[in-house]
């Protein structure tokens, strides 16, 4: 007689799957949240990585974040996005998201965000390969000397502030004065064979002002607009600069715009408070301007080919050229283009304030003849300037002293051929030709 036995069916593929989900999850699940702070959440993680890139549970998805410090058995995470729905206890996973950036011919002519990920309303892109965003400088021996000119289509700029290739020069000036106007200008008509702009902690409407003109399929829009979180918008410029890199380490001469640099700062103060460093300096820490020459610095020609011009703009608060942020930029930029508010209110455009405004390549790239006009027009607009305060003053009385009434006289001459309608380059030829025209009737000193 046959005993009857209980044949069990074999599992479902549904439960296979739920099975093989379930066990993932507990594989790659780091740790738990113990606290959440204003934007700084605080994990218990073992063996987790200054740098590492997570995810924290919350309700209907995950909150993407990267460890930016560790408290004894704590690690300190700054989210990516909203902490809104993260609780007590919420699991952390380690994240698809990694410390690099896709990088490829398929970026050129589009927008993206700080991972690569399209958001211009195009196809997705697909890149075939990713460099780590975080990169070091180039090492001394593998740069290379500054010894090209670069153009960027502004008159005021090259014939007295002569830019070099692989330069790295910033735009400095408070809000309103025409930061964006003159970055576009030099975008447009610079000769370079790939633009990369990183548009950090701006408007968002600047990003689709950039969408527009022939340079659009020359050039990669790394955009993380003011509304982001100040982790996106740190990694903004290490990203673009990374994309900057890839283009220059193929033999291209890359210009890299980041609009711009105060806002970088801004950034990686909010991150540093959050995580507990002590505040300095107009309450920038420490790690601020540590982080700084890390970012700058990787922007050179190298020897074997390729180059990096970059031009970094920056938000003078209060007009004033000691702001800790401005001051640190200047002493680690190779020129600076000071724009000047009461020349911006005159209508003068590109509101250029020679004599506070250097480039320390000049000498390197330009001909000795040029250097003769560059510092006979500077020696005139000193005059100048000197002559405009006796005038406030009530102490300059035309006719007595023919050098202050000529310095006068070639000033506004040289404002009206200064300025320079949008959209209406000039060639270095021009320039050197205009600007010599103006001092031929300078008497000699």
């Amino acid at each position: 007689m046959s005993t009857s036995q209980t044949i069990t069916p074999p599992p479902s593929f549904l439960q296979l799957a739920a099975q093989v989900i379930q066990d993932s999850a507990a594989i790659v699940t780091l740790g738990r949240v113990v606290r959440v702070t204003g934007m700084l959440m605080e994990a218990h993680v073992p063996n987790a990585r200054v740098g590492e890139i997570i995810e924290v549970e919350r309700d209907g998805g995950r909150v993407p974040g990267q460890v930016v410090g560790l408290r004894e058995s704590l690690a300190l995470i700054v989210p990516f996005e909203d902490v809104r729905g993260v609780v007590a206890g919420a699991r952390v996973h380690r994240s698809t998201l990694g410390a690099e950036m896709p990088v490829g011919d398929a970026l050129l002519g589009r927008v993206v965000d700080v991972f690569g990920h399209a958001i211009d309303g195009g196809d997705p892109i697909e890149c075939d390969a990713a460099v780590p965003i975080d990169q070091g400088a180039p090492a001394l021996g593998a740069r290379a000397r500054i010894s090209e000119r670069f153009d960027t289509g502004v008159r005021i700029i090259d014939a007295l502030l002569t830019c070099g290739r692989g330069q790295r020069f910033g735009i400095f000036a408070g809000a309103g004065v025409g930061k964006t106007m003159l970055m576009r200008e030099i975008l447009a008509h610079s000769n370079a064979d790939v633009v990369v702009v990183g548009l950090i902690g701006e408007r968002g409407c600047e990003v689709h002002d950039l969408l527009v003109g022939e340079q659009m399929a020359r050039s990669v829009v790394v955009a993380a607009t003011s509304d982001r979180s100040p982790l996106e918008r740190a990694r903004g410029a290490m990203a673009a600069t990374a994309v900057a890199e890839h283009f220059r380490d193929r033999g291209k001469h890359v210009l890299l715009v980041i609009d711009s640099l105060t806002r970088y700062a801004m950034a990686l103060r909010e991150i540093g408070l959050a995580a507990g460093e002590p505040p300095a300096t107009k309450g920038y820490p420490p790690s601020v301007f540590a982080a700084m020459p890390r970012l700058l610095e990787r922007a050179a020609p190298l020897a074997k080919g390729g180059s990096i011009t970059g031009v970094y703009t920056v938000l003078v608060e209060g007009d004033d050229l000691a702001d800790p942020v401005a001051d640190s930029a200047r002493s680690l930029l190779d020129g600076h283009i000071v724009l000047s508010r009461a020349m911006a209110s005159r209508g003068q455009f590109p509101a250029v304030d020679v004599l506070a405004s250097t480039s320390r390549v000049a000498h390197r790239v330009t001909s000795h003849a040029a250097q003769v006009l560059m510092e006979k027009g500077r020696g005139m607009l000193a005059t100048r300037r000197e002559v405009d305060e006796l005038k406030s003053l009530g102490a300059y009385v035309p006719g007595t002293n023919a050098t202050n009434d000529e310095a006068l006289a070639l000033g506004a001459r040289f404002d009206t051929w200064a300025k320079q309608k949008s959209g209406h380059p000039s060639k270095y030829e021009e320039s050197m030709r205009g600007l010599s025209d103006i001092l031929a009737a300078m008497k000699a000193a």
